[in-house]
């Protein structure tokens, strides 16, 4: 993949995260999501690659526009797998709350898992506790073990949890073992990748959450030099047999970090959309001028990029304002 593609990736995040940013707080997240699906799709018509989309916006038959297997980009190489999520927190942008992101992973073709849209169970850590946790260890036995790594005590420690009834014990757990919890009601790639980051005060995020996101979010913890493990959740045997389908042979078994995101380059891009830990969100300064700041990373060279434009909108063509 060419050193290129990092800045134009973050053209693609930033159109999505520009139309998306018109709906915050309106309590609209359809259209929300549908403004930055299709500003996204648009924007990658001009990115130099051959692109197939391997986790989008739902199955040919569902979505009009990123579905699975559609091709983006306008050249014969690199050949790529692409997961996008146009609008990652659709509820909390309706709502304004923190961490809507706008979010693009690429790897060469093959390296992505094909990840059903299902529940996945997910442990994320960042670069000095990765190694040396496991998916089935009690979360009192992974709190120790990152609490060594972090140089931390446990009460130091900050796990994040999606807030669903599903999590009860396990939240339960967290507060037993003495640590703090943090809880969110969407949102689970940030959470993911916040771990990462001394800045942001998050250890663990652990909890089942949706599969896409979860392959996302390990793109990006690759080039952070973090880690996750996830186990596919499969509900029924129709799930079960979708994993399958997917070339998925042994659905319960642990995925690795190698499983997830194969080789050793991949790259990430996030837009915020809504104020959050790594990112703030669009900023809207009048006279059609607008603000965002970015994250981009690759994996192969470890960079970590943040990035601040400013943008004139009437020069947006792809951007339909409300």
């Amino acid at each position: 993949m060419e050193r290129e593609l990092t800045l134009e990736l973050v053209r693609v995040t930033e159109a999505a995260a520009l139309g998306a940013a018109q709906w915050m707080g309106r309590g609209k997240k359809m259209e929300a999501d549908d403004a930055a699906t299709t500003a996204m799709r648009a924007m990658f018509d001009s990115v130099a690659i051959n692109g197939t989309v391997v986790i989008g916006e739902g199955e040919m038959d569902e979505a009009p526009m990123l579905y699975i297997g559609e091709r983006v980009g306008n050249a014969e190489f690199p050949l790529v797998d692409v997961a996008v999520d146009p609008l990652e927190g659709t509820n909390i942008l309706a709502k304004g709350h923190p961490n809507a992101m706008s979010v693009i992973a690429i790897a060469d073709r093959g390296n992505l898992l094909h990840a059903p849209d299902m529940y996945m169970q997910k442990l994320a850590v960042g670069p000095r506790a990765a190694g040396k946790v496991h998916l089935d260890d009690p979360i009192e036995k992974t709190l120790e073990i990152v609490a060594k790594a972090n140089n931390k005590r446990i009460s130091d420690c900050t796990v994040i949890i999606l807030e669903r009834p599903r999590h009860a014990e396990l939240i339960e757990a967290v507060r037993r073992a003495g640590a703090r919890v943090r809880l969110i009601g969407d949102g689970d790639v940030a959470g993911a990748i916040n771990v990462a980051f001394d800045s942001t005060g998050i250890d663990i995020c652990v909890g089942s959450g949706g599969a896409p996101e979860g392959v996302i979010a390990a793109a990006a913890l690759k080039c952070l030099g973090g880690e996750m493990q996830a186990r596919l959740l499969p509900e029924d045997e129709q799930e079960y047999k979708r994993c399958l389908d997917m070339g998925i042979s042994d659905p319960k078994k642990i995925l690795l970090m190698d499983d997830l995101v194969k080789g050793d380059d991949a790259i990430f891009a996030a837009t915020g959309v809504t104020d959050g830990e790594l990112l703030k969100g669009v900023r809207f300064l009048g006279g059609d001028r607008a603000e965002t700041t970015s994250l981009v990373m690759r994996a192969k060279t470890g960079t970590v990029r943040t990035i601040k434009a400013v943008h004139c909108l009437h020069n947006k063509p792809n951007l339909v304002l409300i």
